[in-house]
């Protein structure tokens, strides 16, 4: 391979990497908390902290919500049903731009306190593939791409890619150092951080590539949906009609799978006389779940269509969605992409390192004005993006349900704390060059531990207790893995300054 090739690919994989490289920070982040999305939500709604029911579940408790949706002219009504790591009944509906969430006991069909939080799957996962702006998903997708090009270039430029894995040199000069660490964890992940990039595009095939559809169907999406899905839909009446019974309709769909308990009750142009109840079945048996759904007369509960397989394209495409999204039941698997999305995390700080401590020794032909702008952008998105996230935690645990400040709920007054945190942090970081590192890593470590203990203060759940209870072992791990990144940032904190002192004592600290 020619060197003048390889000296391309270098560049591009320097420049991509320092462009993009707090955007994919960010992105990998919070796709790693979202490997644990559900486990986050029940820490940050202690109403949620419920134990399993005995199989049965109180569906027809959720008619009042459908009637209210109803009433609203909501365009759409969705019920989730329990499963192990999310055991509440979530009903969800739009009433013009605010989106309603109800939570139900499954067991009983009683009403539970409004959480205040959109904790793990309302926020930080769609923050990892939408960012909550207007354009997220093409800006995510642009990342993504640049993602796809990083992994391919740094096989080109790494000669020796699979001989330093073996390499790691603790002992050496800092540039050394995160050179290694930048290789182990590139050729570590490489696979995984392709196939989770690349995946994680094909998702939003229909966003980044409509021309495809438009070209085979033109305007007719329905027919794509139809073909492509085997949705079932028909056109609205605009006459009311009473729904039917609930337990009518999930009983006769778990007849139809064997017993098994249906995943969601979906249902457009709820109160309609048309309205169709749309049911899916479970499917954490498997990597592209199932795609089983029957659809009932919402008037009557009469079965209208049932839809088993799919069509062999959709059926690749789920599978890869599947690949990225691991939904299905796997806690090993889970645990292995958790470390993985981490490594990927490391892997995008290090090479930001890199390249800081490259350009630091050659301040003197580059200039420092740039580096010290690009060191701030590092330490805001890499230590600034986990201060945010814990904050986050923080105030989910300090402010009372209920909390309304400047018109803002509780929801959202927590969404407004990671965001000020971490513009905050990128203003430290410029205004402290020299130990933003250190007092960030700091703020890590005294965040992390003060969630765990605000969480025994606020709902006596502590980790020996929780530990003891097979249904609070979500919240457990959450405590455990708070505990642990204090530790390591407290530790981490503790060798830079002591590296910065002996920097100083020598004269050599910038």
């Amino acid at each position: 391979m020619g060197t003048g090739f390889r000296a391309s690919m270098d560049w591009l994989h320097t420049w991509a990497g320092v462009a993009l490289g707090g955007l994919l920070f960010a992105i990998f982040w919070m796709g790693t908390l979202s490997v644990f999305d559900r486990e986050i939500d029940r820490w940050m709604a202690p109403m949620t902290r419920l134990e399993p029911t005995d199989g049965s579940v109180a569906v027809e408790a959720l008619r009042a919500s459908y009637e209210a949706a109803a009433e609203a002219k909501a365009t759409s009504w969705f019920a989730q049903l329990p499963t192990e790591r999310a055991p509440v009944l979530q009903v969800t509906w739009r009433e013009g731009t605010r989106q309603l969430v109800r939570l139900f006991d499954p067991a009983t069909g009683a009403a539970l306190p409004d959480p205040g939080t959109w904790a793990g799957t309302g926020f930080l996962y769609p923050f990892h593939y939408m960012l909550h702006v207007r354009l997220g998903y093409w800006i995510v997708g642009v990342a993504g791409m640049a993602m796809l090009l990083l992994c391919v270039s740094g096989v080109v430029i790494h000669r020796k890619i699979f001989a330093d894995f073996f390499t790691f040199r603790a002992d050496k000069q800092p540039r050394r150092l995160v050179l290694d660490l930048h290789n182990v964890t590139g050729v570590l992940g490489l696979p995984f951080h392709f196939m989770i990039t690349l995946s994680g595009v094909i998702i939003f095939f229909g966003v980044y590539f409509p021309g495809t559809i438009q070209f085979a169907y033109g305007d007719e999406v329905r027919a794509f949906a139809l073909e492509a899905y085997g949705n079932y839909d028909r056109p609205r009446l605009g006459r009311p009609a009473a729904l039917a019974s609930l337990d009518a309709i999930t009983t006769e769909a778990s007849r139809l799978w064997d017993g098994e308990t249906p995943r969601y009750l979906f249902v457009r142009q709820p109160g309609d006389a048309a309205a169709v109840v749309q049911v899916a079945r479970h499917g954490e048996d498997r990597v592209a779940g199932r795609s089983d759904i029957a659809y009932f007369d919402a008037t009557s509960g009469a079965l209208l269509q049932q839809r088993i397989t799919p069509q062999p394209v959709l059926s690749a495409q789920r599978f890869i969605a599947g690949l990225h999204l691991i939904q299905f039941r796997h806690w090993t698997l889970r645990w292995v992409y958790f470390v993985l999305g981490l490594a990927g995390c490391a892997l995008i700080a290090t090479g930001y390192l890199f390249w800081l401590e490259s350009r630091k020794k050659k301040g003197g032909r580059l200039g420092s004005r740039g580096v010290r702008l690009v060191e701030a952008l590092t330490v805001g998105s890499v230590s600034g993006i986990l201060v945010a996230t814990l904050a986050f935690f923080v105030a989910n645990r300090l402010l009372p349900l209920g909390t309304v400040f400047l018109g803002e709920d509780r929801a959202s007054l927590e969404m407004w704390v990671f965001y000020l945190v971490w513009l905050a942090s990128f203003t430290h970081a410029a205004l402290r060059p020299r130990r933003a590192w250190i007092e960030q890593c700091g703020a890590i470590a005294v965040l992390a531990l003060a969630a765990v203990l605000l969480n025994w203060m606020t709902t006596g759940d502590h980790p020996g207790r929780s530990l003891g209870q097979p249904h609070l072992w979500s919240v457990a791990g959450m405590d455990i893995l708070l505990l642990g990144s204090a530790a390591t940032a407290a530790l981490t904190a503790f060798a830079l300054g002591r590296r910065r002192a002996r920097a100083t004592s020598l004269g050599l600290a910038r």
